[in-house]
């Protein structure tokens, strides 16, 4: 957070023996009475000084917490191999008292889950945190999340920003850098997932949506699959892509301070509002009307975070019309990587 304390300014050090009116309480001076009192400062030449220098410690940035960040890094390591490793439906398992068996069988399975998962999210962060380094604007390592009994194993990854330090076209390129350093390294995993791909088949216990994205590779790389098929997520690459998909829609849509609610407001200032309360009136009545209860707590969490994306530290800033025309393509993430209806 930006310190935004008020400092207080005077004439001059007041010398001693000088009339003049002043606010401030010196040191050996009389208070004054009255509004504009004359007084006289008779400040002794042992005073001590009135502000102290400041030091390197005043002048350097926060630490950052390193242990934490590993650790979590570590154990969603950990979930997503065990994710990976029970064939991403770990109830089954848990029910049927077969872990072990599972994860001594499907090991290579979770290996390959994990890697490619860790890699698309570690590169999506790792995206916003460089630019925060471009931008000198102090951010956290990233917070990775496991939940070790999810079926994906985790819920993504976070940073923590000063956003108050950043201007319009800082905010907007460390917003915009996330999605797409995700996508440059979901794209080739997704690709090989799709080539190695089967069809769900009906009455399967767990069936997860197709992003738009996908069906467009299904199309072009996998034309003996019918438009309307399913793809079997069984399969640690695909998956993967899935799951990378899945966290990058969400974080691109234009709300809030997700990394979509950075570049929308880039685009569009204060008047982005208007989009963002649009988006959650329409996520609410889906929720509500389609019955899709299992992204309630999105909608409460992006309520608590506040709707409205904050001022920066300078919005009048210009974005230039390159960036412009890439936030604008960017928009369009959400539509190609977002699954709304999940199962």
């Amino acid at each position: 957070m930006t310190d935004a304390s008020e400092e207080e300014e005077h004439e001059g050090p007041g010398v001693p023996g000088q009339r003049g009116p002043d606010v401030l309480r010196w040191p050996g001076g009389e208070r004054p009475t009255e509004a504009g009192a004359q007084v006289d400062l008779d400040v002794p030449h042992a005073t001590a000084p009135l502000a102290r220098e400041l030091t390197a410690g005043d002048l350097g940035t926060p630490r950052r917490r390193i242990v934490l960040p590993v650790l979590l890094f570590l154990a969603t390591c950990g979930s997503t191999f065990l994710a990976g490793a029970l064939a991403w439906n770990p109830g089954v398992y848990l029910a049927n008292n077969s872990v072990g068996p599972a994860i001594a069988a499907n090991w290579p399975q979770g290996l390959i889950y994990m890697a490619a998962v860790i890699g698309i999210l570690l590169t999506h962060e790792m995206g916003h945190f460089l630019q925060t380094l471009r931008c000198r604007v102090h951010a956290s390592l990233p917070f990775f999340i496991p939940v070790p009994f999810l079926f994906t194993g985790t819920m993504g990854a976070v940073i923590g920003m000063e956003g108050s330090r950043a201007d319009r076209k800082q905010l907007f390129d460390i917003g915009i850098s996330g999605p797409w350093a995700g996508l440059i390294v979901a794209l080739p995993i997704i690709w090989l997932g799709i080539e190695n791909a089967t069809v769900m088949k009906p009455g399967a216990q767990v069936i997860l949506g197709d992003p738009l994205i996908f069906k467009m590779l299904t199309h072009y790389l996998r034309p003996d699959i019918a438009a309307d098929a399913i793809l079997n997520k069984n399969n640690p690459l695909l998956m993967a892509g899935w799951v990378g998909m899945l966290v990058t829609g969400l974080n691109m849509l234009p709300i809030s301070q997700l990394d979509g609610g950075h570049v929308i407001y880039g685009l569009f200032g204060r008047r982005s509002r208007f989009v963002a309360r649009a988006l959650l009136i329409a996520a609410i009545l889906f929720v509500v009307v389609g019955e899709h209860y299992n992204w309630t707590l999105m909608l409460v969490l992006v309520i608590m975070l506040g709707v409205d994306h904050p001022p920066t530290r300078d919005d009048n800033v210009s974005l230039g019309w390159w960036r412009r025309i890439l936030g604008l393509v960017s928009l369009a993430i959400p539509v190609l990587c977002f699954t709304p209806i999940l199962l």
